[in-house]
Order: structure tokens, then C-alpha cells, then sequence
């Protein structure tokens, strides 16, 4: 399914075809996950849960959301977040949304 990875300690944004979340968790490079909704369409940004305890390199926010260390995923969801599908927020649209801290 279409995904978003965010990198930001190279400040990158791209688009990625992933099949689940144990690929969500390769990517992010840890097990620990968790997920906050960003915007209405259904999307979610995923990331590591203790990404402050680890002390990752390179932070970002999304709007208000609170900011995440490493790096994070968006894909779209259904269900209260248990089924994975293509991600809807458009990539460079979440380039304006996007601050890297």
C-alpha cells in the first residue's frame, strides 16, 4: 500500500509502497509503535513510542501534533486505526504542514 516516509535528519519526505506494520517497524527501526491521526481523511503518522527516551537524531511536527524524534510513517486507516490502506494526505501538501525542528 501507499505509505510517507518522513526522514528528518535529512529533512526528507517521499512516497513508499509498504505491505503492513511490520514493515512500518523496519522503517522506523524500532517495535515500539505508536500513531497519531493527521487530519480527517483517516491517516495516521506512526512512529516510535520511545523516541524521546532514546534520544533519535532529527525531529519534525506535523501542525500541532506533538513533535517526533526519528522517523515516521503516514498511511491511511480505517477501523479506529486497525486496518492499514493507501494513504490519502498528498505529499506536497504535507510539505507546507511539516516543520523540522
Amino acid at each position: 500500500m501507499k505509505a510517507i516516509l518522513i526522514s528528518p535528519e535529512e529533512q526528507s519526505i517521499e512516497a513508499i509502497d509498504i505491505s503492513g506494520r511490520e514493515e512500518i517497524a523496519k522503517l522506523i527501526g524500532y517495535d515500539t509503535l505508536e500513531s497519531d491521526a493527521i487530519g480527517k481523511s483517516g491517516d495516521r503518522l506512526f512512529f516510535d513510542e520511545e523516541c524521546f527516551l532514546r534520544g533519535t537524531a532529527g525531529r519534525f511536527q506535523i501542525d500541532s501534533i506533538i513533535p517526533v524524534s526519528g522517523k515516521g510513517v503516514i498511511v491511511g486507516t480505517t477501523d479506529g486505526g486497525e486496518t492499514l490502506k493507501d494513504v490519502a494526505t498528498d505529499i506536497d501538501e504535507l510539505r507546507q504542514r511539516i516543520k523540522y525542528l
